[in-house]
């Protein structure tokens, strides 16, 4: 990979008009990505939708190579889940009450170290996991299809960008200028926040997921509501006060259980096979490197130690623990490879989760500090996820490796500073009330990483979730999705099935008019709708923040 071929091969994929639209879609994706995570409590691979676009984009310069457009599409994309792990874990912070403590640079810190760490993993594992392996890695497996059989001409573009600016518009409308409500349909049930949020985007997360999966989202949340708050407050077993903690603790059971549940089904059993290699002389360059010159490797080992001194001093945890994070981060960044591979998901949170509860187990590190641990995991593993499937897709359609590691880290280290950009400027401009259970940004997986930090509200419920949410993910079942269900306000998941309710309709609507090419038609709209309002929704809060300053 060092030859003079090689080099301008994959120099040729990462070409400068793909970099420039890369990063200026990077830029707005990362910052939808924040707000799409914290308003919903999740956050849809941008894969397909990035495919997409580097697409049209590209052959509007007249430039028509699929690889030029997938290491496009990874520098547009890296930085989503850079958010995503900061999203995941850095509100908590505030929901404890503890915004003082926190500054932007100690989140550009965190951003940065897990950036780094996640960067070097992917690097050390991508020939394990993507040459030597047999995971399908369902999301770069479908990225690389959408760039193989879609011929994005006038008319997906028009959809796309049709559809985005729509749902902006109704964003403005109800947000901005106030003309419509939040919430609509509402119904007084004690305890239960019954009605249909009027969001186009939680209609389109609905439609996207579909299915089986947000079946399981509703059922939760019939479960945790109507089950338990409604029926076991009527029966009088418990007050709707006890009630709400007994759902969101069993809620954050069954997330972290289904967390759990990869670990145990799907990393435990291949770890072995994973840190030995199949073959004993596999340990050396094949293992990790392979092809990777002495300077760049010296390279990756100076990121390695760049994010040790970042969390050592500049988030004050001390050598010890700054090691116990840098070595553990790179055993769970494996865990998060084998899930995306395996299932294409990615328990970030729960990783960082991970981390954090064995750091609290023997050191002294104050409850912001844990944050800030879970922090550096969750982006590690968000980023490790998201490279490995771009090297899937890389792998089937003949992508240099090179050229798409680049394109990541050219993407994630700018994500880095959008993510936190954004994250700062929601705080200022809708305050640290804004973020939780019930409020503007639900944040839910946060608020998992807050509670494990100060406490359970309601153990059994909780140890219950935990279980039930390793049996649910061990019977193939998607756990995850019926604990969010629990956790989640209502409205949110009634929207979301109202959202997949379209979808089964729309499909056979297509299918009994013989609609060619129905489902990519639907599912680039939809993904338009979802970017529209995201995209935004952080327009309006970066113009409150502005008029604020200016008043």
């Amino acid at each position: 990979m060092s030859e003079n071929g090689s080099r301008a091969s994959w120099r040729g994929q990462l070409s400068p008009v793909g970099v420039a639209i890369g990063c200026v879609g990077c830029v707005i994706i990362t910052a939808s990505s924040v707000y799409t995570a914290l308003k919903m409590g999740a956050l849809p691979w941008p894969t397909i939708f990035t495919s997409i676009v580097a697409l049209f984009l590209l052959r509007a310069f007249g430039r028509r190579s699929l690889n030029e457009a997938n290491v496009t599409q990874i520098v547009m994309s890296a930085g989503s889940m850079v958010a995503g792990g900061l999203a995941f874990t850095i509100p908590g912070i505030w929901m404890l009450g503890l915004a003082d403590e926190v500054s932007w640079v100690e989140m550009l810190v965190v951003a940065l170290a897990g950036t780094l760490l996640g960067l070097v993993c992917t690097a050390a594992i991508r020939r394990r996991f993507i040459d030597e392996s047999d995971l399908e890695y369902p999301i770069g497996t479908a990225a690389a299809e959408t760039l193989m059989a879609t011929k994005t001409g006038g008319v997906t573009g028009r959809r796309l960008f049709g559809s985005m600016g729509l749902a902006g518009l109704w964003c403005v409308a109800r947000d901005a200028l106030g003309w419509m409500p939040s919430l609509v349909a509402q119904l007084p049930i004690p305890g239960v926040s019954f009605a249909i949020y009027n969001s186009p985007q939680m209609l389109s997360v609905g439609f996207l997921v579909g299915g089986v999966a947000v079946a399981f989202w509703l059922l939760g949340a019939l479960v945790g509501n109507f089950g338990i708050i409604v029926g076991g407050s009527a029966a009088g077993l418990w007050d709707v006060a006890t009630a709400q903690g007994i759902v969101s603790s069993l809620g954050m059971g069954l997330m972290m259980g289904s967390g759990v549940g990869v670990v145990l089904k799907d990393i435990l059993p291949h770890a072995t096979r994973v840190l030995r290699g199949r073959r004993s002389g596999d340990e050396g360059d094949s293992a990790a490197t392979s092809g990777w010159s002495g300077l760049e490797r010296g390279t990756l080992a100076l990121m390695v130690a760049a994010a040790a001194l970042l969390v050592c001093i500049g988030l004050g945890l001390g050598p010890v623990v700054a090691v116990a994070v840098v070595v553990l981060a790179f055993v769970t960044t494996i865990m998060s490879a084998q899930s995306v591979g395996q299932t294409g998901i990615d328990p970030m949170e729960i990783f960082g989760l991970i981390v954090l509860l064995a750091v609290a187990a023997f050191s002294d590190a104050s409850q912001v500090q844990l944050f800030y641990v879970a922090g550096v995991v969750a982006v590690a593993c968000g980023l490790a996820g998201d490279v490995m499937s771009d090297f899937k897709t890389g792998a089937i359609i003949g992508t240099n490796p090179r050229a798409m590691w680049v394109g990541q880290a050219i993407g994630a280290l700018l994500g880095t500073v959008v993510a936190v950009a954004v994250l700062v400027t929601l705080f200022s401009a809708y305050g640290p009330g804004a973020f939780g259970s019930g409020q503007m940004f639900v944040s839910a997986q946060a608020s998992v990483v807050a509670t494990m930090v100060s406490g359970i509200p309601s153990v059994p419920g909780f140890v219950i979730g935990l279980l039930g949410g390793v049996a649910l993910y061990w019977a193939g079942l998607p756990a995850m999705m019926f604990g969010l269900g629990v956790y989640l306000p209502f409205y949110m998941s009634l929207t979301a099935a109202l959202g997949a309710g379209v979808r089964w309709v729309y499909e056979r609507v297509c299918r009994a008019r013989g609609v060619a090419d129905a489902e990519e038609k639907g599912v680039v709209v939809a993904s338009g709708v979802l970017g529209g309002e995201s995209i935004v929704g952080v327009v309006i809060a970066l113009a409150s923040v502005v008029g604020g300053l200016a008043g």
